[in-house]
């Protein structure tokens, strides 16, 4: 049977994450001290005994759950695990996929996340902006309650059908909610994330983000990495293309993604790989 990896994106982490896997294997520590000296940081520490809030922090919590999929999938092939035929990944879950295809080098990735969180963390200082999850309404319909909403508020992310993410500035996203639960929303509730991802507001981090990804090499990957941006065939040379995926990335809404086994720490989006649903690009 065949079958494609998930990655999760940020909203995974907790902390006490792995401590089971690495005490069978050891490798998985071994990743985290490493990634921790490329950026500074006891990511080992904050990841087992760190406040939440420490590992929260977008800057810490994006180079954290790199690592742990990058070192599950590590653990994943020294036990004999067949490959799968295709990757993809939530919003941060894309770098992990990238990287454990070879695409993107470990160490270079675990900067370039770290940097990309930072550039978060300053787009919008925390409080305010937010995001909600809207369930049981039609993204139209979710798009609509927005336009008609007062202030920055979008779609960020297409989760599944009738499963949608908005983001923006914290009331106009509260004011969204109460237009959505109003229109008929099952539920309708305001996530504990540490900023707006997926909206305009983060298009200042997108635009500072270009210059660090454009130094970053980037090859070929060895299997096909589905993004999750755009559904359109791409057409220019690979790297532009990746390149181009990522840059939008951090401003841009969300796609659903293809069903598959979810490779890393916990269960931020509960429920969306198990959903064999269109949608998304493979960039092979």
């Amino acid at each position: 049977m065949s079958f494609g990896f998930v990655f999760p994106g940020q909203g995974s982490q907790s902390v006490g994450m792995l401590a089971d896997v690495a005490g069978a294997h050891p490798s998985v520590r071994r990743r985290f001290e490493e990634a921790g000296d490329a950026i500074g940081l006891d990511l080992w520490r904050i990841a087992q005994s760190g406040e939440d809030s420490e590992l929260a922090g977008t800057a810490v919590a994006q180079p954290a759950l790199l690592t742990a999929g990058f070192a599950l999938w590590e653990t994943w092939l020294q036990n004999g695990g067949p490959r799968p035929v295709a990757m993809a990944g939530h919003s941060l879950g894309e770098y992990s996929a990238l990287v454990c295809r070879g695409a993107l080098e470990f160490f270079d990735a675990v900067r370039l996340v770290h940097r990309r969180g930072l550039l978060m963390q300053e787009a919008v200082p925390r409080g305010q902006g937010a995001m909600a999850a809207i369930l049981g309404l039609d993204a139209r319909e979710v798009e609509a309650c927005c336009e008609q909403t007062d202030g920055m508020v979008s779609a960020a992310n297409y989760n599944a059908p009738g499963q949608t993410v908005v983001a923006g500035e914290a009331p106009a996203v509260k004011r969204a909610v109460d237009r959505c639960r109003a229109a008929g929303a099952r539920r309708a509730v305001l996530l504990v994330v540490s900023g707006p991802f997926h909206c305009e507001l983060m298009a200042p981090a997108g635009q500072r983000f270009a210059g660090a990804l454009k130094e970053t090499p980037i090859r070929l990957p060895e299997i096909d990495v589905v993004h999750r941006h755009s559904r359109k065939a791409p057409r220019a040379a690979h790297q532009s293309r990746v390149l181009g995926r990522l840059r939008a990335q951090a401003a841009g809404a969300r796609r659903r993604c293809v069903g598959g086994v979810r490779a890393g720490q916990g269960s931020d989006r509960p429920g969306k790989a198990n959903r064999q649903v269109p949608g998304g690009t493979s960039d092979r």
